[in-house]
């Protein structure tokens, strides 16, 4: 069982940055893919971004390519999302996931364990 907690949450405005955290315990994620999703009110949990087992490969939604990078620290059991020029549009519940997939994954139903979501609201 791999639990999954998410920081860095809050609320900022339009062109701002953040950094979201995701805390893993009760096993190594090093075999694992990450990923983020998110999930805005009414609409379906979707994609975001997905790091592979090493981190050397990545994979983005085409919303936000070029403003959100993640990264992974095997050692340290954690996982990032820097968000830059966030947008209104990026207002969402924030999950971070763990697949034991063998390559990235960017379906939800590929990924095992999640964590509890922290809130992202961008203002205009």
């Amino acid at each position: 069982q791999v639990q999954l907690v998410e920081s860095g949450g809050g609320l900022v405005q339009a062109g701002g940055s953040l950094r979201l955290s995701c805390a893993a315990s009760g096993h190594s994620i090093s075999n694992y893919v990450m990923g983020w999703f998110r999930q805005a009110p009414g609409k379906e949990r979707e994609f975001v971004a997905a790091i592979s087992w090493s981190g050397g490969g990545t994979r983005y939604a085409d919303s936000v390519k070029g403003r959100f990078t993640t990264s992974r620290d095997n050692a340290g059991n954690m996982v990032y999302l820097q968000m830059n020029s966030l947008k209104p549009e990026d207002t969402a519940v924030y999950y971070c996931a763990a697949s034991g997939a063998r390559i990235i994954a960017t379906m939800k139903s590929r990924y095992d364990y999640w964590g509890q979501g922290t809130q992202i609201t961008v203002s205009s």
